[in-house]
């Protein structure tokens, strides 16, 4: 679907601005193939469906991900933990020390595992889809992993790492009734 003529032009700087309001999870994104690994951090990572298991990430098209994930078999998706931002930072290429922070990858069904992650989801493949200056990665899921707790995410809002804080909201007390609400929802399923 294209744009109007006369609808005015988007601000690239105020859309990104605007978008990253919508708070995020980090993931390290990683193919492997022969000898050589490559990873990336991204942050618009989402599931796609569980029958069958899929989920979605983005890459730009100029990305070497993109070269690094035509020749390797799978890819590896891994959701950094609270206090992992320095590899969030590396991965992305903004790192400005001399040194690399601590990291270690190990072989893994899918692609390769990082360790000490909260998480890991392995991937086949599924398809590539073009979308704008973007790719949109679909992979079908073909093993988890989930790492020692405590398992809380570094986040991403409004252009900066945040961190959840499990004490700031107390929990629901499901004995009380709640007050009456009315829900306008779009059903997951269609009865026929």
């Amino acid at each position: 679907m294209s744009q109007p003529s006369d609808a005015p032009a988007i601000d690239p700087r105020a859309y990104r601005a605007t978008i990253g309001l919508f708070a995020t999870g980090v993931a390290v994104v990683a193919a492997g193939y022969g000898n050589h690994l490559h990873a990336m951090t991204a942050n618009a990572v989402t599931s796609l469906s569980l029958d069958p298991p899929l989920l979605i990430f983005c890459v730009g098209k100029n990305a070497r991900m993109v070269s690094a994930m035509e020749q390797s078999a799978g890819f590896s998706v891994n959701i950094l933990r609270d206090g992992q931002q320095a590899l969030s930072t590396y991965f992305a290429g903004g790192w400005k020390e001399p040194n690399a922070p601590p990291f270690r990858f190990v072989p893994w069904e899918g692609g390769p595992r990082l360790e000490g992650c909260a998480a890991s989801i392995a991937c086949a493949l599924h398809e590539r889809i073009e979308g704008g200056d973007h790719w949109i990665v679909v992979g079908r899921v073909v093993a988890v992993y989930q790492g020692a707790e405590p398992r809380r995410p570094l986040l991403f809002y409004g252009g900066r790492y945040r961190h959840l804080d499990a004490e700031s909201a107390p929990a629901p007390d499901l004995e009380q009734e709640p007050p009456p609400i009315q829900i306008f929802y779009d059903p997951w399923q269609v009865d026929q």
